[in-house]
């Protein structure tokens, strides 16, 4: 029997592309196929913002959903797409990068439910080789981190 969830709400999620590659564009993954630009760029950082839906299950955990989550309940991530993926044709860059929501917990979700607050993680732009960031991100403990949003613009996706 599957377990029943729990009322949640919509927070807001930040993703910090650090030290991105110069010259590859990177964009966030909406659905299946739809491309969101960054909320901000510089050569320093890119940003991604958007907003999910979720809902807590009854083991406590949560479950993130909306058009810009993929992957199964116990697994949700974002995808954040470079070069061709990203829908630039003149590139040899055909990367997509995976970053994880399995390490947010429900006390996170409670704090980050405010009009003013987000849920932000910070990744390194750059793979090994020195292209884009790419394949499923490693987050350290404790990456993803409730911050004041103020400045934050949020994307959202349409089927949220």
């Amino acid at each position: 029997m599957k377990p029943r969830a729990k009322v949640g709400g919509e927070i807001g999620l930040r993703i910090v592309v650090t030290d991105p590659v110069p010259g590859v564009r990177l964009m966030m993954q909406s659905g299946r196929t739809d491309l969101v630009p960054p909320t901000s760029a510089s050569a320093a950082e890119v940003c991604f913002d958007c907003a999910v839906r979720v809902v807590e299950l009854d083991d406590g955990t949560p479950n993130f959903l909306g058009a810009f989550t993929h992957g199964p309940p116990s697994a949700r991530f974002l995808y954040i797409n470079a070069g061709r993926q990203a829908g630039e044709a003149n590139t040899c860059w055909d990367r997509r990068a995976k970053i994880p929501l399995g390490a947010i917990t429900m006390a996170q979700v409670h704090d980050a439910l405010g009009e003013d607050c987000a849920l932000v993680v910070r990744i390194n732009g750059r793979a090994k080789d020195g292209g884009p960031v790419c394949a499923t991100v490693k987050l350290p403990e404790g990456a993803w981190r409730v911050a004041r949003r103020s400045r934050v613009r949020s994307n959202r996706g349409s089927e949220q």
